[in-house]
């Protein structure tokens, strides 16, 4: 397996983790019957349950752009070191950004945020490159 789809791999298991980890905070704020139910009349979330969900679909917008670059990028036979260094600074700026997100680090999360564009970007360059 490439380097670049064992990064692929890892950030859709980061997702999966901050999933659980908001699904968990949830049902220790609500209970598990009222998470399984319509949730129709919940509470308004704690301040990190909200950060997590921001954090979540935020992920999601990124990682569906990442998922498609490398992919790609994997059909097309296009691995070289710049593809490696663009999915492994993708996956630890969403790691990192996981991290600042949740724990509401202000003004440096932005720059993690587009070292993670920086690598998506970085292996369409390289696609392109080679089409």
């Amino acid at each position: 397996m490439s380097v670049e789809l064992l990064m692929l791999l890892y950030s859709a298991l980061l997702f999966l983790v901050i999933i659980l980890v908001q699904a968990g905070l949830g049902i220790s704020q609500n209970g598990l019957m009222a998470q399984a139910g319509n949730r129709d009349n919940l509470p308004e979330p704690t301040v990190l349950r909200q950060r997590l969900q921001r954090l979540s679909a935020n992920m999601q917008e990124n990682l569906v752009m990442f998922a498609v670059v490398v992919l790609v990028a994997s059909a097309a036979g296009v691995s070289n070191d710049a593809t490696v260094l663009g999915a492994s600074v993708f996956f630890y700026a969403r790691v990192a950004h996981a991290i600042i997100y949740a724990f509401g680090w202000p003004v440096i999360r932005p720059l993690f945020y587009f070292a993670g564009l920086y690598g998506i970007v970085v292996i369409a360059v390289q696609v392109i490159k080679m089409a």
